[in-house]
């Protein structure tokens, strides 16, 4: 295939992947009041984690501020799920426009970071949005400096902070596949690994902190705590 073939190949990859989006996106915004109770059932302490922890019944009430910022983070909300619904296709896509590129041995590769990447990404934001995130919001949601100080928090910062912490958890928990990555290039190895594991754990607790800027120490274990396993199954899978 010449330059310009490959460039109109790539131009019906992405027009496929947009559509696919675009009609997961409309599917979900059609579908407001199933995807709101999923988006909005930590803030309640009906919530499944809430129960198997033993917290005490709460409720946090969400206000909104703007004349279309409702509608806008219907908009927003529809359109993450929409991109997460579709995004294993759009990632098999992707990867058969590069695949015929590859030898087989990089195929290999390429198959096993894709598909790992992805796998990882996914479980990390599933635990944020299971365990830290409504940790998070139980705590900060709670918190009062003063009973005289009510909070009103809006929908918005709800959202965004739900959003903001889905994707870092989904990075973060890309680490083994990252190590894995760096090990077969020979720039790691388990050795080293373990001789920095003090640093890492220092440095493990300082981005649970950022991750969860709370007070609570049971929640900052909670966060620190899979991170750390990461580590130590890193450490496992570069060896």
């Amino acid at each position: 295939m010449t330059f310009w073939d490959h460039l109109d190949e790539l131009r019906g990859v992405i027009i496929r992947a947009l559509l696919v989006t675009t009609v997961a996106a409309a599917v979900a915004f059609c579908l407001k009041e199933p995807l709101f109770d999923i988006v909005l059932a930590p803030r309640s302490g009906d919530f499944i984690t809430y129960r198997l922890l033993g917290v005490e019944p709460f409720e946090i009430s969400l206000m909104n501020t703007g004349l279309t910022e409702q509608f806008m983070i219907h908009l927003k909300t529809a359109f993450y799920a929409g991109l997460l619904v579709a995004s294993p296709y759009i990632i098999y896509l992707l990867f058969g426009f590069i695949q015929p590129a590859l030898y087989d041995n990089e195929r290999r590769y390429a198959t096993t970071l894709v598909g790992s990447g992805y796998l990882m990404f996914m479980v990390g934001t599933l635990l944020n949005y299971l365990l830290i995130f409504p940790l998070t919001v139980r705590f900060l949601g709670t918190y009062q400096v003063s009973p005289d100080v009510a909070n009103m928090l809006t929908i918005q910062s709800y959202i965004d902070t739900l959003l903001m912490m889905s994707l870092v958890m989904g990075i973060v928990f890309e680490l083994p596949v990252v190590c894995w990555l760096l090990g077969r290039m020979g720039l790691i190895n388990a050795r080293m690994m373990s001789q920095w594991r003090k640093h890492a754990i220092v440095a493990i607790l300082v981005v649970a902190a950022i991750i969860t800027p709370t007070t609570d120490a049971f929640t900052l274990f909670v966060v620190a705590l899979p991170i750390w396993l990461l580590y130590e199954l890193s450490i496992l899978i570069v060896k």
